[in-house]
């Protein structure tokens, strides 16, 4: 089958919030067709972003009900689309590209995935960078709030998990990645977090593993041990967060290179070192993971138009030099993700 169908693939996710542009090499259809087969390909475009009966999918489809569950089962099975079932129904709809297609895969990555994901995330980034809303934020480490007066529910990230029904853990997509091209990362391969509806979906289909409340808190630690960043959608409700270092996460290497990485992700917290407390030891230096504090000499130096407020370099300051505040005047983030694909669909002019 020609590229056709994997152009019209192409097209239907690049309609969908998170967007799947195309270039000029042609490297988001090598994608695509590592993915899907050509059947899959064609299938896909006939489903809704929002959940519904498989009589309606197979209606646009134009074939048998009974051939269509079965497929789209299989694809849901793979990653390739997202599968609800409730009160013995069971619902379908399209999986976005990022977050959806790549992190589900991870059960089949292999190198050259990793190699043409890693030629192909920049033009994503920069599609990104053209949206006033921000696909995914920061949530602050925990211990870089305890000294604050207030602070929202939506950034207190142990007490959202505490208020979860059902959490799953996968492989992290990026460092597993990495880890077949053998790039050495020391970070823990796990700590992807889903919840809700996405975590059943991941843990129906051994894309991860159900952990309790408590698990997930000891995780939240080992994420803070190892310096990761927290980043969940751009949402106050979100069911899938990642937990990301700047060596493998695709968006974090991306935003190393560009000289405001605070305009690229919601960022709610501002890290400033007193120099009168500070030592120079290099504790925040070496947790830092977007190039936002240099050595000054007698005193390490943040700058603002790099820092994201991930709180890392806060939390384990031995001479308590570094202070968090607020970024004034910024909004809260959306309700939840259907209002965040929304708004982002409107301003890339889809809705």
């Amino acid at each position: 089958m020609s590229d056709c169908v994997y152009e019209r693939l192409r097209a239907f996710l690049d309609r969908m919030p998170g967007g799947f542009p195309s270039t000029d090499s042609g490297i988001e259809i090598r994608i695509l067709r590592k993915l899907f087969a050509p059947d899959e390909a064609e299938i896909t475009p006939h489903l809704n972003e929002c959940l519904e009966e498989v009589s309606a999918i197979a209606k646009r489809v134009g074939r048998a009900e009974s051939e269509i569950s079965e497929k789209l089962e299989h694809m849901a099975r793979e990653g390739l689309i997202f599968r609800y079932r409730d009160e013995g129904k069971t619902l379908y709809r399209a999986n976005p590209f990022v977050p959806g297609l790549f992190e589900f895969h991870q059960h089949k990555v292999d190198r050259e995935f990793g190699e043409l994901m890693e030629q192909y995330m920049p033009h994503l980034g920069m599609l990104w960078a053209t949206v006033k809303t921000k696909q995914l934020r920061v949530i602050p480490v925990d211990s870089a709030l305890d000294a604050l007066p207030a602070v929202a529910p939506y950034n207190q990230v142990r007490e959202f998990v505490k208020k979860q029904s059902l959490i799953s853990e996968a492989p992290c997509m990026c460092r597993r990645e990495y880890a077949l091209m053998e790039h050495k990362c020391d970070r823990p391969e796990g700590l992807c977090f889903s919840f809700g509806d996405v975590a059943r979906y991941v843990i129906e289909n051994g894309m991860g593993k159900q952990i309790s409340v408590e698990e997930a808190l000891q995780r939240l630690n080992l994420a803070e041990e190892s310096a990761l960043v927290l980043a969940p959608a751009n949402s106050q409700e979100f069911q899938c967060m990642c937990c990301c270092c700047s060596c493998c996460c695709h968006l974090l290497k991306l935003l190393q290179w560009v000289d405001r990485p605070v305009d690229h992700f919601q960022s709610g917290y501002q890290a400033t070192i007193d120099p009168e407390l500070c030592t120079a030891c290099g504790t925040c230096l070496e947790r830092c993971q977007i190039n936002a504090i240099k050595n000054g000499g007698s005193v390490m130096e943040i700058d603002p138009a790099r820092c994201i407020g991930c709180g890392l370099c806060v939390s384990r300051c031995p001479a308590e030099a570094i202070s968090f505040d607020k970024h004034p005047g910024v909004a809260a983030p959306p309700a939840d993700c259907s209002v965040l694909a929304k708004k982002v669909k409107q301003e890339r002019g889809l809705a």
